[in-house]
Formats: C-alpha cells, structure tokens, sequence
C-alpha cells in the first residue's frame, strides 16, 4: 500500500510499504476514504516530537471501511463505514473505566518511554511516535485498529466523509476543551487559535451554554471563519495587545474561561517570542509557552485556563504567582474520543453543526508534501486539507 513516511524535519514522503494485517484477535483493519493534517501533526513534520524513526508511518485522523476483523470484533462487520478515534484505549483499565480514554494504562506498549517525561505512561496515539506507541498513522491507503470494538463508531452512508471525519479527532478535542471550561449560563469563554481545533472549541463552547466566545489568531481568514461559522467575537493579537482587549471587552473582569487550541509552536511577539524561540532552537527548552503565559494572566480571579494544544515537554518562564493568587483551575490533557464521539455523532445528525467547514482543500495522498507545507505556513487561505488515499 501507499503510506506518507517520516524521514526527518519537513522530511515527508509517499513510499510503498507492506499492507497491514491483523496481530490481535481484537484487530481490524480499514480502508481508508478520508484523512487529514491536524496541528499536532505539524509538531512531527518540525521536528519537536522525539522518539520518531525514518520510515514510520504518521497521521491519526481517519475514516474508513472495514476490510477484516480479529475473531474477538464483536461490534464491526466487513464493509462497515467507521470514524475511528486517533486515541487507543483498552476498555478494560481503571482510566478507560473513567471514560478517561487518553490517560490508558494498556493500549501503549512503550509506555516505559514516557515514565522519566510523565512520570506514568500513556494511551497509544496513531502515527504519533514511539513515544505514544509506534503504531502505524492514518495517511495511507489501510490501518490497523487495536480494540476496534471500542475505538471505533459506526456511520450512515448518506452524510459525506467531510461532515463525518473531524469526529476522530479534531471536533472531539475542540469539545472536550470547551467541556472542561464547565460553562456556566452567562459565561465568557476566550480561545486562542482559530485552527480547526479552536473552530471547534469555539462551536461547542455555544453548544454548552456559554453566551459569549472570543477568539484570538492572527491570520485572517481563520478569524473569519471564526466570526461567520463560530459566532465569535475576535482579537487580532498583531493588532492590539489581546490581554488589554480582553479586559476591555469583558468590563474589567477577564474571561471566565481560557483555552489554549495552539500548542507547543504558539507564535510570541516582540522579545518574549524571541527569547522562546532562541531557547527552543538550542533545545532549552523544548516548547514555545506564550498562550499559556497570556491566558493565565488573561483569566478573571477563580477562572478555569483548558490546554489542548499539543505540549512534549518543558517550558520556563511562567506566571504561576499569578496562577495561584488569582485561585486559577488549570485543566488539560489528550482528549477521550471514545467519550465524546458518540455525543458528537448526534450533532451532527441532528443538523446542530456540519463539521466540514474547516475543510478548505481536498488532495490525493500523492501530493501530502505539498499538504503539509500549505498548511504549515497558512498558504492559499489553507485551515484543514482533506487527504484522499
């Protein structure tokens, strides 16, 4: 089959490699129809994620058609069409009980790698590196899926794949952010990002109550989509200083909410994303904090800061004086798919989003190269490609 390889920063490449085959009764294998590049993936294709080999297979957004089941599969049939979760989880452990999917104590076989990083291991992510498992991605033409009765959700045939994907990955990463901001009537909720994962976070903080939403980007026409499709106010932080906006905009108080939907690469201004990016280039640090920095400023007094934004590592530099005077909550974490996919599913067949207006551009797999550059650097108006096997 074809598969996109990582072979090194901005090294990716489309090789032919041996098709999957089942090596646990609780194995399917899918036929890809539709993947995608999310944000996180930008983290392997720069080079941030350690633990990554030549040759390993990258991706974890996706959607498909069984192709074969272990003989444990009870859920899953041949030809059934499927949005599979870019998280692994057993179902069985103590942290799947909790229907904390991400945090898994069996589904990653590395989790020993993690243990000097996190101190505990992980679940398993698709095409994510060794660190998080070594299991082959998603941007190939098959994938095997470990317990594919729990990972996976079936979906009807009348909705195209545009409408179904982001629920593998993006939409219920975006929700769990707004969820974990524990909205209440009245709220103000601000997002920094307007990427496909701040879109959501934007869209389901109104699915849960908050009356206002603020979005903070600095690329044009991610701010549009989040003024037109998410109903948000927006700050262009290039433009104004976005904590002085905020203040002014939430009569003194600051946002109830703050979620960070950048992660690791967050762009900084003037000398202090100068200093992240020199400290990240000789590795002494290994992320760019600044969202984290300003939202914890940002947040009103008992506020909730949320990071979703992917972080590997180490930062410096931070307000916690400001964090534990003003009684912050901080909240985060890999999100719990399997929690929020079936939830997510019932929107939108209910017509209470259409998830496919993050997509800007559809290519063939072939030209996943040329993907990822466009979307790195926010070509041709590019928020979210659709990958086609």
């Amino acid at each position: 089959m074809k598969a996109v390889c990582w072979h090194g920063a901005h090294d990716v490449r489309v090789e032919t490699v041996p098709d999957p085959k089942i090596l646990n009764p609780r194995d399917a294998i899918l036929k890809i129809t539709s993947t995608t590049i999310c944000g996180s993936d930008l983290h392997i294709y720069d080079g941030y994620i350690p633990s990554m080999k030549p040759g390993d297979i990258i991706g974890h957004e996706f959607m498909g058609e069984v192709v074969d089941v272990g003989h444990e599969v009870k859920q899953l049939r041949r030809g059934d069409r499927v949005v599979a979760s870019s998280i692994v989880g057993c179902g069985q452990c103590f942290y799947c009980q909790q229907q904390k999917w991400s945090l898994c104590d069996n589904s990653n076989p590395n989790g020993w790698m993690q243990e000097p990083l996190f101190g505990f291991g992980t679940a398993a992510i698709f095409g994510y590196s060794h660190l998080f498992g070594g299991l082959a991605g998603s941007q190939a033409e098959y994938i095997r899926v470990p317990f594919a009765d729990l990972g996976s959700i079936k979906v009807p045939d009348h909705l195209p794949d545009e409408q179904l994907l982001p629920i593998s990955d993006a939409f219920p990463t975006g929700y769990m952010g707004a969820d974990l901001c524990d909205i209440q009537p009245g709220d103000t909720v601000a997002v920094w990002g307007c990427g496909p994962v701040g879109l959501f976070t934007i869209r389901s903080a109104y699915l849960l109550g908050a009356e206002r939403v603020i979005a903070i980007d600095r690329v044009p026409e991610r701010l549009q989509l989040a003024r037109e499709k998410g109903g948000a106010e927006i700050i262009n932080y290039e433009e104004m200083d976005a904590g002085e906006a905020l203040k002014e905009m939430t009569g003194g108080r600051g946002p109830d909410a703050c979620v960070d939907a950048v992660g690791l690469e967050a762009h900084g201004m003037g000398l202090e994303g100068f200093y992240d990016k020199a400290k990240q280039a000789v590795r002494l640090e290994t992320d760019r904090p600044h969202v984290l920095r300003q939202m914890i400023v940002a947040c009103r007094k008992g506020g909730t800061v949320v990071v979703m934004g992917v972080y590997s590592g180490f930062v410096d530099k931070m307000p916690m004086g400001a964090a534990f005077n003003k009684g912050l909550t901080l909240r985060m974490g890999q999100m719990h798919g399997q929690k929020y996919m079936p939830r997510l599913l019932e929107h939108v067949l209910n017509g209470d989003i259409d998830p496919s207006f993050v997509f800007t551009h559809t290519l063939p797999l072939d030209d996943t190269k040329h993907a990822y550059e466009i979307f790195k650097h926010k070509q041709d108006r590019c928020v979210k490609v659709l990958l086609k096997p």
